[in-house]
């Protein structure tokens, strides 16, 4: 997935997709927040717009359907090399605070390193303040 010849850091598969259209119209605007520890391990969770505070210098590497894709600051600096795919299981994550768990579902990525040539042109992340 490319915007103006820029490589994207982050994409959705169509049954990922399919769960975001279902909350949308249960909850309205959405985000997205991947943590790096804790309660919720490092599962990407899905909240109302604004239910959930990025920490200063978290890294909003995309959108997907238009809402935010927020990853905590240390656990970028981690994965910053590496693209992500937001999909979704059947069953429940370990934190349960994501809005997919109502649903019977949990949010997953997969993971897979840039290669030097995607390196080189990739879509700038947005630090929150």
């Amino acid at each position: 997935m490319e915007t103006k010849d820029k490589i994207a850091r982050l994409s959705v598969t169509e049954k990922a997709l399919e769960v975001i259209w279902e909350l949308e119209k249960k909850n309205g605007e959405l985000m997205f927040y991947q943590a790096g520890g804790c309660c919720e391990g490092t599962q990407p969770q899905c909240f109302e717009k604004g239910g959930y505070f990025p920490r200063m210098n978290d890294a909003m590497i995309g959108t997907i359907n238009g809402h935010e894709f927020w990853i905590d600051r240390d656990l970028f600096e981690y994965w910053k090399y590496s693209h992500f795919t937001l999909d979704v299981l059947d069953g429940w994550g370990p934190g349960g605070f994501s809005l997919e768990t109502s649903l019977g579902k949990t949010f997953k990525v997969h993971y897979r390193l840039f290669t030097p040539e995607e390196l080189e042109n990739l879509e700038p992340v947005k630090r929150s303040e």
